[in-house]
């Protein structure tokens, strides 16, 4: 994940909420570039976590673990699973992205608990090099998603160790009070301050979310390396909803409900 943002690629992510291996797997299998295994507004936790990561580990697709708080106990028992990057919530200054980054690292230069000799990370301690690679590879994210952390931005974004900065457009909106309306024009201007003054410090890259007011397209001519473009449950739920339509306009109508792909030949 951190070498393909090295070498300039565009990548595109799904947030996974429902913690269900199956759907992982479909994800992984449907090539998205990333998946976002979600354990802030999620309802699961790390063991539900470990079989999502098994299934995208099986399609080549890079998992990233994100918090449901910035602390030293939870991050360490996600890095202990092996994810190929971290998000951490709520980032709002320098000292919190510091603090994140310190999580993520063994002593001395850090206050990562450690049993690399047993964890997934290290394929239970066969890979004897992975204390001298694990930075290398891990990519760290820290949300931006408040006024505050918009003011600090240019000091987070610089703070060592910090890959990615994954902008927050729901909770930056409800910050500034407008819960209800991401799209207005005082939320769209703190995210576009906030996003030119991450791509002038050349250091973290930018992470988004589609919106209904702010598509894939128009992140990528921002400068966002990093899009998700839905998760799981809307997608299922936008699928259901939809399916459920049909078939009731079909009755309605009177009409059959014809399937709009073949699987079989006649």
């Amino acid at each position: 994940l951190k070498s393909r943002l090295k070498d300039g690629e565009d990548l595109y992510g799904i947030f996974l909420l429902s913690f269900s291996p199956t759907i992982a797997e479909i994800a992984g299998l449907a090539g998205y570039d990333f998946a976002v295994v979600d354990m802030e507004h999620g309802h699961g936790g790390i063991s539900d976590a470990l079989p999502c990561l098994h299934a995208l580990a099986a399609t080549n697709t890079a998992a990233i673990l994100r918090l449901p708080e910035s602390s030293a106990a939870w991050a360490k028992k996600a890095l202990d699973l092996g994810p190929q990057g971290i998000m951490f919530p709520m980032i709002d200054d320098a000292k919190s992205a510091r603090k994140a980054v310190s999580y993520c690292r063994f002593p001395p230069d850090g206050v990562r608990g450690s049993a690399h000799t047993l964890v997934r990370a290290s394929d239970y301690g066969i890979d004897v090099g992975y204390l001298t690679t694990y930075g290398e590879d891990l990519l760290i994210m820290c949300q931006v998603e408040s006024e505050e952390a918009v003011e600090n931005v240019d000091e987070i974004a610089a703070v060592d160790g910090v890959d990615c900065v994954q902008m927050g457009p729901l909770d930056l909106s409800a910050s500034m009070g407008f819960l209800w309306d991401p799209g207005h024009k005082k939320v769209r201007a703190a995210m576009s301050t906030a996003e030119k003054t991450v791509l002038s410090g050349r250091k973290a890259y930018l992470s988004g979310f589609v919106m209904p007011h702010d598509g894939a397209a128009a992140l990528h001519r921002r400068g966002y390396r990093m899009v998700s473009g839905a998760a799981d449950l809307e997608l299922f739920r936008s699928a259901a909803v939809e399916d459920v339509r049909k078939f009731r306009a079909s009755i309605e109508s009177n009409g059959e409900q014809v399937p709009e792909e073949k699987y079989w030949s006649e």
